[in-house]
This record gives structure tokens, sequence and C-alpha cells, in this order.
């Protein structure tokens, strides 16, 4: 024998042990790819639970940096309409700021406090006593404030920064709103308003125990520890999600962690864990029984049938459990009335502890009694069908707490035939209740977004009508205008602008609340006139328009018009006291379909300024003549500012003379234009266009300051000339710097003279009037009333007055020579300024007849072309010289400083 059985040996033991374990190496390799699917399912698992993390905390963080935004913008939008009203009223006043401010203050929100900054110097703040220190800041003082505030007025929009240090303490953010006048677009100022953030973080649960991230929010995207101004700036290092937020001028960097950090293992990788077991379990398991069963088929068929009986058994609890996301598991056989829990509904149930055999009683006893019969016809609807059984119900615990159940099922039979329905159930409770505070949620914002519109309503209805008349305004006016710019030949626009001709006489001697009343029955009165297709518009103090319509409105306009100025005519009784208005009406119709509105309301503009020249009381239609004359007014007011500018205004001088030496007693400078291309113009050429443009007091100035200049040179060259009148308007005597302005002036007491038309002197109730002419005399100031005679001064008034001279008015001196009732009117006036002390001096002197009756009347002092006219101060000098030759001068007064 060549090989001996020892040598055999080994061959056989590796052959025996691959056909003893063989059978297994499917088993083996399934083995290893169950394994390899588990360390795979793990890692996704894993990667994917912690998507959800970030995906829930992402959502979490939007819904905070959505709520931070809704917040941040309805406060904004909050004073939107408080910035509009502002806009069409740009004189609005402390009192009507509060009232439109309590108003934005009334609707919930995070505002702490609001300021209007008219030129950039806040006037007004809301709440007053809280912020009265923020009260005439002004901004361009302050480098830091004053960025967002010009980066505001350069976008022309709205700007949010901060937050900041605030001056009252805590941190806020700092809206700017840029103000431009709606009448002409000008800009007029800045409304501040701050929100409260601390408030605003609290308001959104950004830090509280119900925030279940840790957030922190930042200026940059990547900041360093200065730029975060609230959560712990770690977070922008670490894995966090990010949101970011755009407030304007500022941006916000938001980022977030869980505030119990990212979890790396999932809370159900257990069960995925014991389930993969199971699968690898099911799957090997059967194969390992295989190679059993290969071997013992025939003795082991009855139980391999058994037990692929309790596989798909398991199977189908198994893959059920799966689809029920592996929560609470049930299974019920109506024919034996056994209900199977598992020990997840047996707590979900509150079932007796150690009981393990259930009922279809033992779960109907639970359910919620007004959910009974729905669950029941459900149940009873899936038992013998394929649909699958999907509901909802309520039970009750034995404690009484009442929980919401979904439940999911599905009927089966059994290899055996025997029908059963398996499911699972979950507790909802929690959603429903989150769905529930969803809806309230939903609700209360959207009565809140009802308030906010009702207010923009509000005030939107309040930046289009006057608070005082409820009229519409000038805004209002102004988009009826731009809307109505497509005008046709069958339908044309007439204006009437109007306004009251002694308002501001009422104003100043009842009061501001009588003028009010004057404007609301003013506004009552107007109602009863218009049409239901025409309308008023209050658009100043005292003005107002009014607006009609149709294929030819000219007869309408003018009627309209007429019995405006009649009804306002009528008196009114204020406070019991019967009051005199009336009113001056200016008409434009549009004569063209392409006549702008616009050019319409300037054109009935021009009209009313033609009423009231004429004498008021009274309405004009506007024409091309008014037009033209309208311009060369416009060009003569430039052309008068122009002149102011470069020293063209000059003073002209007319000597005075003693009645009876005839010697130079004084001299009135006159004040002369120096046109370029007109030449000489006298007073009546622009004086009056001075007193529209408010100019006339500068003018006075002027003249006085020259006419002082002049009297130096004269007494440097010997000439005496006792004193110098100049001329005073109401708006000189009414400059807060005359005092100051006549402090810096050198003059002898007496040798000034100021001259004031009757008309100013005597307006009774202008007590400030009456105490600056006292003031002006303890200065040394000769004061004199000029035209006497031609205006409506009271003896009692003339006597409270105190003048030093009365000049005669020259309408009274022309006729003197051939009118007896004229030459007695001169002599009683003189003889009441004799008694009184008054010196008389008589202007218009043109005759020796003249100088001898007045002179025999006894007047003091002569002035008129029978002398000299007015003169430049050169030929003044020439005149005085040559005519001081035969005559002694009169006594010089030495020359003091006011202090």
């Amino acid at each position: 024998m060549l090989f001996s059985s020892s040598m055999i040996k080994p061959g056989r033991s590796r052959g025996w042990r691959f056909y003893r374990f063989g059978w297994y190496l499917p088993a083996f390799i399934m083995v290893a790819a169950v394994i390899f699917g588990i360390v795979r399912a793990d890692l996704e698992e894993r990667a994917q639970y912690m998507a959800q993390q970030r995906l829930v905390a992402s959502e979490q963080l939007a819904r905070v940096s959505s709520s931070l935004e809704t917040n941040i913008r309805g406060n904004v939008n909050l004073v939107q309409g408080l910035v509009a009203a502002i806009a069409a009223n740009p004189s609005i006043t402390q009192t009507q700021f509060a009232a439109l401010s309590e108003r934005v203050f009334a609707v919930p929100s995070q505002l702490k406090n609001v300021a209007v900054a008219p030129d950039l110097v806040i006037r007004y703040v809301y709440p007053y006593d809280q912020n009265k220190q923020l009260v005439g800041r002004d901004y361009t003082a302050d480098p830091k404030r004053s960025v967002s505030v010009m980066e505001a007025i350069k976008r022309r929009s709205t700007t949010i920064a901060g937050p900041v240090e605030l001056a009252q303490g805590g941190l806020g953010l700092l809206a700017r709103y840029p103000v431009f006048s709606q009448a002409n677009g000008h800009f007029w100022g800045i409304v501040s308003s701050v929100i409260d953030v601390e408030r605003l973080f609290r308001d959104i649960d950004l830090d509280t125990e119900r925030q279940p991230l840790s957030i922190a929010i930042s200026r940059r995207p990547a900041p360093v520890a200065k730029d975060v101004f609230t959560g712990d700036p770690a977070i922008f290092s670490a894995d966090a999600v990010r949101a970011r937020i755009e407030l304007g001028y500022d941006t916000w960097y938001l980022a977030a962690v869980p505030k119990a950090g990212w979890k790396t293992t999932p809370p159900d990788i257990g069960w995925l864990y014991a389930y993969a077991t199971l699968i690898a379990l099911c799957i090997v398991a059967p194969m390992i029984w295989v190679g059993i069963l290969m071997r013992q088929r025939n003795r082991h068929i009855v139980d391999l049938q058994h037990r692929e009986e309790q596989f798909e058994t398991i199977h189908h609890r198994l893959t059920l459990a799966l689809e029920a996301s592996q929560i609470g598991v049930w299974e019920y056989e109506g024919a034996t009335d056994r209900l199977f829990w598992d020990e997840r509904l047996k707590d979900l149930y509150s079932a007796p502890p150690g009981k393990d055999i259930f009922t279809y009683e033992d779960w109907r006893s639970t359910v919620h009694p007004d959910d009974i019969e729905t669950a029941e016809n459900r149940l009873n609807e899936v038992i013998g069908a394929t649909e699958p059984y999907i509901t909802q119900f309520r039970i009750v615990r034995p404690s009484g707490e009442i929980r919401h159940i979904r439940a999911h099922g599905k009927a089966y039979k059994t290899s055996g035939g025997v029908e059963r329905v398996v499911g699972a159930n979950w507790d909802v409770t929690d959603d429903v209740n989150l769905q529930i505070e969803l809806r309230e949620e939903r609700a209360r914002a959207e009565e809140q977004n009802e308030r906010l519109r009702a207010t923009r309503r509000t005030l939107q209805h309040q930046s289009l009508h006057d608070a005082l008349t409820g009229l519409p305004n000038r805004r209002f006016l102004d988009q009826f205008m731009e809307a109505s710019n497509a005008t046709t030949h069958s339908h044309r626009l007439a204006f009437i602008h109007f306004d009251l001709d002694r308002f501001k006489e009422v104003n100043d001697t009842l009061g501001h609340a009588a003028g009010d009343e004057v404007l609301r029955q003013t506004t009552a009165r107007l109602l009863e006139l218009i049409g239901h297709d025409e309308f008023v518009s209050r658009i100043g103090g005292d003005e107002f328009v009014v607006v009609t319509s149709g294929p030819a409105p000219e007869e309408r306009a003018k009627h309209l018009g007429r019995s405006i100025v009649k009804a306002i005519a009528k008196p009114m009784t204020i406070d019991g006291q019967e009051c005199h208005v009336g009113c001056s009406a200016g008409i434009a119709m549009q004569t063209l379909a392409c006549e702008e509105p616009r050019q319409l309301l300037i054109n009935a503009d021009v009209a009313l300024y033609e009423a009231k020249k004429r004498g008021r009381n009274r309405a004009e239609v506007f024409s091309e003549s008014l037009l033209l004359t309208a311009i060369q007014v416009k060009r003569t007011s430039d052309e008068l500012l122009a002149a102011i500018e470069n020293d063209q205004i000059v003073p002209f001088f007319q000597p005075q003379f003693d009645a009876v030496t005839l010697d130079i007693v004084g001299v009135e400078a006159l004040a002369r234009w120096v046109h370029p291309t007109r030449g000489l113009l006298a007073p009546e050429a622009f004086l009056d266009i001075a007193e529209g443009l408010h100019r006339s007091g500068e003018i006075d100035a002027l003249i006085l300051e020259k006419a002082l200049f002049q009297a130096t040179r004269w007494r440097a060259r010997g000439l005496a000339v006792p004193r110098v009148s100049v001329n005073v308007s109401a708006q000189r005597l009414k400059d807060e710097n005359l005092l100051e302005q006549l402090s810096h002036l050198s003059f002898a007491p007496g040798s000034i003279a100021f001259e004031l038309l009757e008309s100013i002197s005597f307006e009774g109730n202008d007590r400030g009037l009456r105490k600056i002419i006292g003031t002006l005399k303890d200065l040394g100031i000769d004061i004199e009333l000029d035209d006497f005679g031609s205006g409506h001064a009271s003896i009692v008034s003339l006597l409270e007055l105190g003048p030093k001279r009365l000049k005669i008015d020259r309408q009274l001196i022309s006729p003197l020579q051939a009118s007896g009732p004229q030459h007695r009117l001169v002599a009683s006036i003189i003889e009441i300024g004799r008694s009184q002390g008054i010196e008389i001096v008589a202007e218009g002197v043109e005759t020796e007849a003249h100088m001898d009756i007045l002179r025999g009347l006894g007047c003091q002092v002569l002035q008129g072309y029978a002398f000299a006219e007015p003169m430049s101060p050169d030929a003044f000098m020439d005149f005085a010289a040559h005519w001081q030759q035969g005559r002694v001068p009169a006594t010089a007064v030495p020359t003091r400083k006011l202090a």
C-alpha cells in the first residue's frame, strides 16, 4: 500500500469540516452583510438625526428671526403714519403731535419714545415726562448719532440702526424717518423713534425658558466679542445654524445652537439595533434552519410548517410596527374578542399591572363618550375590508386626564382563515395642543393686524383732512390735482381761493380758541353753500380752496364766490361777542384742456391778491392782466432783494425849517432805490413790496445807519442839523433786535426822531408796541406821528402815545388856501398840539401862501417843495452850506453813546 491511513486523515478532516459547515456559509456571508448594513444604517441614521436637529433648529431660528423682523417692521410702520401727518402739516404743534403719538402708542408695540426734530433739532418728544431731556438736542452736534440721520436724509427713506446705549438707560433701536414737506418737497426735519430692545427680545421669547435655542446676535457675520450685543459670542464659533435680518442701515446676524447641545446619538438607535438584529436573525435563522431541514426534511416537515406560520405572523407584526413609527402595537381578533396590547399601549391606556389578556370592552371603556360612536363605526367598517384603519379619538384615563390618540391599522386573515385587525396607536396630545395654540396665535396675530390696518386708515384719513374743521387739507388737494391732470373740454375745473380778512385781529384780541371757533363757523357756512359734487379744502391757517367743475363752471364759480363773500361777511357770535370777519376771494377757471390744476390754483391766488389790493371783502376773477401784474411784482420783489444785498437803497434828505426864522431845524431821511435800469425810484414803487417780503424793517435800519453817517459828515463840515427824522415801519418796531442794534449807534438825545404812521401808533391792543415806544423815548429818541389827520387816531390815544411832534398830512395842506373847512381843521390840529406841548410840523408846503397861513396859525416847522425837494447827501450838504451862510446855525448838542 502506497499510502497509509494516517496520511489521508488531514484531507478527510478538511473535507468533513467543509461538509459540516458548508451549509452555513451563506448564513455567515449574510451575517457579514447584515453587520455591514447595520453599520451603514447607523451612520446614515446619525447623519439624518443630526440633519433633522439642524433643520428643526433652523426652523426655530427662522421663526425667531421672522418674529423679530415682524415686530421691528410693525413698530417702524406704526410711526410712518405719524411721519405722513407731519409731512402734510409741517407747522404741527406739541399738542397735535402728542395727540397723534398717543394714538400710535395705543397700539401694542415695543416703541419707547418718538422725537421730532425740525431742522435736525429736537423740538417735540413723546412720552414727554420721561424724555423731556432730549428737547433741544442737535443731531449735527453728535457725530455718532448724526451718521444714521444723514444716511436717512440721503436715502430719503427710513433707516434703522442699533442697538445703541440710550441716554435714558437700556438698549434701543433707532428708527430715522426723513420728513419732506408735501407742500414744496423741501427737507423739513427728522422723526426718530426708539424701539425698546430688551422688551422686544422678551416679547419674542429670545432668551426665555420657553426658547429651546441659545441665540447670539451680532452686527457682523464673523464677529469679535465686541460685535455681539446679545448672547454668547462663542456660539458664532460653534457649529451653529445662522440667519440674518436686514434693517435698512444695519444688518443683524443670528447664530443659534440647542441649549442642550447637539445630540450625536439618535434616541431610537437602540430600536434600530434591535430591529436590525431581529431582521438578521429572521434572515440568518431560516438559512440555518434550511441547512438543518435539508438533513431532517422528512422527519421535521410538520415542525417546518408550524414555524413558517409563526414566521408569517411575526413578519406582519414587524412590518406594521415599522409603518406605525414603532409606537404601541395592538391586534384584535373579532371571533374570540381577544385584544393584544404591547407594553407601550398598556402604559398609554393605564392598564392594570399584571394584566396580559384584554378584550374589546377594555378598549371601549377608555374611549371618550363623545368619540365612542365614531370610533366603533370606523373599526366595524375596517373588519373584513381591505382599506386601512385610520382614525383619531380621545381616551379618558382613570385619573380623569384626557389624551388624544391617533390609530392606524389594517385587517388581514391568518393562514388558518382567522380575521384579525393589527395596528398601532400613539399619543398626539402635544401635537393637538400645539395646533390649538397655533390657531389661537394666528387669530391674535390677525386681530393685531386688523388693529394696525385700522390705525393706518385712521392716520391716512388724518393726513388728508384738517383736524380742526374736518375738511380736506392741502395734501388732499394736491392728490386731487394730481389725479385731475387729464381734463377734457366737456369737464373743466374752477378754483375759488379765499382767506379771512380780519382773522389775525380775532386771534390777537380774543385768543386762538376764538380763532378756532371762527374757522369752524366758517366751515359750517361753506358746507351749506357747496353742492354734493363740490368740495372745500383748508390749505392754511385761514386759507380755503373751493373746487367746482362742469362743462361750463364759470357762472357757478362766480356765483359761489360772491355767495361765500356774502356769507362770511355776516357777523359771527364768539363767546357772546359779535365778530365781523369777512373774506377776499380769487376765482380761476380752466379754459384749455391742457391747463394743469396746479397752474389754476396759482391763478386763483393771483386773483385773491388783486381782491385784497382792491379793498378786501370781495371776489375777483383771474385774467391775463392780473397774471402780468403778479409777474411784475415778483420780478420787482427779486430785484428788491438783490438791491438790499447790493447796497442800492440810499437815503435822500429833505430839510425842515423853523416857521419864523427859516433856519434848518431838522431833516427827514427818505429811502430811494437806485435801480440799475429804471433809475431812481421813490418809496411808492417798492415799500409795499418790501412790506410783503417782511424786509421793510431791514430797509429802515439801513436808512437810519446811513443817515447817522451823513450827520457825522455834516458836523465835520460845520453844518448845524439838529435832528434827523427817519420813517419806521411796524415790522421795524416789532423787531426783537431793535434795541440791541440801537445800542451800537452813537447819537445825541433828541438828534434822532422816529416817524410813525398814525395807523401804526394807534393799534390800541398792541401793548408790546406801546412798550417799545416808551423804551425809545427813554433812550432819547423823539417820536413823531406822521400823516396826522389822514387816519383814525383818537385824542385819547394821542395823549397815551405822547409824541414829540405831529406831522400834518400833505393832503390837508394842499387845499388850505381855498378851503375854509380845511383851514379850520388844520387850525384845530395845531391848537390841539400846542395845548399838549406837541410840536407841529407841516409837510407839503409848496407856496408862500401856505407859509404865511401856517405861520399865522402857530405851526412851528415847515417842510415842502417851497423850500427844497429831497436831495442826495452831497447835494444836501451844498444846499445847507449856502442856506446857512446868512443865518446863525442851531446850537449843536454833544453826542453820547447808548449803553
